[in-house]
């Protein structure tokens, strides 16, 4: 029996798949028992910061048992891991509201805010860094990499509070900070335009960095692939610096730079921890160090994971990108 070309391509495919799937799963293992530890070992006490500094031992020891800080630490572990593959993720011990209903309601800002930074830092890494490579070695290309390694060294807390400066205090064009809500029920326009309004200044803040550093990426990247033989035979025959840039260039050179783009996003992530506070957002990274403060190792332990686990899951989308750009990546052993 005759096999089909297609199934053949199918095969090393969902062998591809299969790998990357055993491999994220088993990397989110490792890290649910690194972050469990991690805490563990922490100093501090959350039934004493709950009870307050002068509080009775006793009653110390009692609210620890309430809170189920008592029991070992692998019974503790076990409950932890098998809640998380129920969708279970506890209650606080500071709000005492389950956990999954606060990061749901953070995630409604920090997500949209490192999206918007994430598109914000590609436009700018693009358009700088082909047009950098394109005209390599003359004033415009050393012009756009050095603001580039000026935005590289710029910490983006410090920008963002030049932000603040500039567009909210002398300007007024935008809010100081805070997060009114999205409230579609006003419409979709013009919830999105106010919740947009609210996260633009964070967003270039966050965007600012990443885009200088991917903007090195991008060119580097795309002077590598302009000296590739096919590129130059291409522009023999006619075709234009543009048309080949977009048409051969940019896909090719593209396969480097979603490495850095998938880590960058997860970077992102975590790291409007600070850019949060510096603009009063009521985003996850807000309510991490607001949890962090109380000792709330249930609200901790999980923003933790789940931002981990962005980040790995952001890899292992970043492999299918590879295996959808490059055929030749999902045939390569790994």
């Amino acid at each position: 029996m005759m096999r089909h070309p297609d199934d053949a391509r199918l095969l090393p495919m969902s062998h591809f798949l299969f790998k990357r799937f055993l491999t994220l799963l088993a990397t989110l293992a490792a890290t649910s028992a690194i972050v469990f530890a991690v805490l563990e070992i922490l100093p501090g006490n959350a039934a004493q910061v709950l009870m307050g500094p002068d509080a009775d031992p006793a009653a110390v020891a009692a609210k620890a048992a309430e809170l189920g800080l008592d029991r070992p630490a692998l019974t503790r572990y076990a409950e932890w891991t098998g809640g998380l593959l129920r969708g279970d993720m506890g209650l606080s011990y500071a709000y005492g509201t389950p956990v999954a209903e606060l990061i749901g309601e953070r995630l409604a800002v920090t997500v949209p805010l490192a999206v918007l930074a994430m598109a914000l830092a590609c436009a700018l890494a693009l358009a700088a860094g082909v047009y950098a490579a394109a005209h390599h070695n003359r004033a415009g290309d050393v012009g756009l990499m050095a603001l580039a390694q000026a935005g590289i060294a710029i910490p983006n807390f410090w920008f963002a509070i030049l932000l603040i400066l500039l567009f909210s205090v002398k300007l007024q064009w935008f809010a100081a900070g805070g997060f009114d809500g999205w409230f579609f029920d006003e419409g979709l326009w013009p919830g999105l335009r106010d919740g947009l309004r609210a996260l633009l200044l964070p967003a270039v803040a966050l965007a600012v960095v990443q885009g200088a550093i991917l903007a090195r990426f991008v060119r580097s990247s795309v002077l590598e692939v302009l000296r590739e033989d096919y590129v130059r035979t291409a522009r023999a025959k006619g075709l234009s610096q543009r048309a080949a840039l977009w048409r051969h260039v940019l896909r090719n050179a593209l396969i480097p730079v979603i490495t850095v783009m998938g880590l960058q996003f997860a970077e992102l992530l975590a790291g409007t921890i600070v850019v949060e506070n510096v603009f009063y957002l009521p985003g996850l990274g807000r309510l991490i160090f607001q949890s962090i403060a109380n000792r709330d190792l249930a609200v901790v332990r999980n923003c933790v994971m789940l931002l981990a686990g962005m980040v790995v899951v952001v890899n292992f989308v970043v492999d299918l990108l590879y295996a959808v750009i490059d055929p030749r990546v999902k045939a390569t052993p790994a």
